[in-house]
């Protein structure tokens, strides 16, 4: 088991009502706010309109509009804002999108060059304005943990920024805001909560004993809950334990003890930075076929594990067992409604190659993986995706 640090200082408020505590606990940071949304589903539920009640003292100013997987000329337009108006602090209101674009505004708002300049070196980024989280999808964790993704659509690069100035100071999460979300974002934040797991799970140290059974509970309570909360939206127990199995899925938690770089994200990265598909479509389409092309006998043992922990799968062949566990894997995304091929999403092979060779110069995939992946390997893994 690895050395590790752990400490994660964002203030969560969970449960019902919960955002009633948003003027008392924001007045600490600031009257002026920059309130970051996305497509305006929040105006359509009452939500937006509840916030503006709660802070009705502020001075409020608004970035809406930040895409899906959010792009920098928007956190260029929320820097803007945040230099010309002082202002003291950020609140998203929203899911993984809106909570990284406000992250990378934060730190840029105190930076005096390019937004894009603290991802290509973090280094840069020694101060930002503090975060409030109102959590409204479940999916990237991004509301208690440091990093954030951006797109830069003028290179198709999609990139990390990670610091832990970029920890939001407090996040409300109110399952009773999942009850509207559209059947398709429950199933694609769902997928990502699951590829999370999987990127810490499946890791070169597997010493860790405890962090593995703490990542088998988070992906039995996703394919318990998943389809529950497809079938039954306003399920409390359903949407209340997949919200907190987003959080901790990728607050450190679940990495500790252990360490390398992730196999499947930086994979799929490019095929959202290319095509700007979701995130999570793009995460159950390469998850199946990247097991079935690392399994091997240096990975059968763990393949099988996660089939006779996670499905309670049993047999006498290893080999069996990780295939068996494999296909559930596959099948559950399916039953989500989820496409399991790229075609099906309208890609073909046209940018294989490119995608690939980003893939490798931009992340550690080829080095420090679980399996480590080569051009020729990612290739392969898109080919079986057709």
């Amino acid at each position: 088991m690895n050395n590790f640090n752990f400490c994660v200082p964002t203030d969560i408020r969970f449960g019902r009502g919960q955002m009633e505590c948003l003027p008392e606990e924001l007045t600490r940071y600031g009257k002026k706010i920059l309130l970051v949304y996305g497509g305006g589903s929040i105006k359509t539920t009452g939500l937006y309109d509840r916030v503006m009640e709660l802070l009705k003292d502020f001075e409020l100013f608004e970035l809406p509009g930040i895409e899906p997987n959010p792009k920098l000329s928007s956190v260029r337009k929320g820097t803007e804002i945040c230099k010309k108006e002082n202002v003291d602090m950020i609140l998203a209101v929203g899911g993984g999108s809106c909570i990284d674009a406000a992250k990378h505004i934060a730190c840029s708002a105190c930076y005096e060059g390019d937004p894009w300049d603290l991802v290509l070196d973090r280094g840069k980024v020694i101060k930002a304005l503090p975060v409030a989280v109102v959590l409204t999808i479940c999916a990237t964790g991004s509301e208690m943990n440091s990093g954030a993704v951006i797109s830069n659509e003028e290179t198709k690069e999609k990139l990390e920024i990670n610091t832990p100035l970029l920890y939001p100071a407090i996040s409300i999460c109110d399952p009773t805001y999942l009850f509207t979300l559209p059947a398709k974002q429950t199933a694609a934040g769902t997928a990502d909560i699951i590829s999370h797991v999987f990127e810490q799970y499946f890791q070169p140290n597997d010493g860790a004993y405890i962090t593995d059974r703490l990542s088998e509970s988070v992906l039995k309570t996703c394919f318990h809950y998943g389809l529950t909360a497809l079938k039954e939206p306003e399920n409390y127990e359903a949407r209340s334990n997949l919200m907190w199995a987003s959080t901790i899925g990728l607050n450190h938690l679940l990495t500790v003890g252990k360490g390398g770089a992730w196999s499947v994200h930086p994979i799929e990265h490019e095929l959202s930075a290319y095509y700007d598909i979701t995130h999570g479509v793009g995460l159950a389409i390469l998850t199946p076929a990247w097991m079935k092309y690392v399994l091997c006998d240096r990975t059968v043992e763990r393949f099988a594990m996660y089939a006779e922990n996670v499905w309670g799968i049993a047999g006498e062949d290893k080999y069996a067992e990780a295939n068996e566990g494999i296909a559930r894997t596959e099948l559950f995304f399916r039953s989500m409604g989820l496409p399991t091929r790229l075609s099906e999403v309208g890609i073909g092979p046209e940018k294989f190659e490119e995608m690939a060779a980003e893939a490798v110069r931009t992340s550690g995939v080829a080095v420090k993986a679980y399996c480590p992946l080569q051009k020729e390997d990612i290739v392969r893994i898109f080919e079986m995706c057709m």
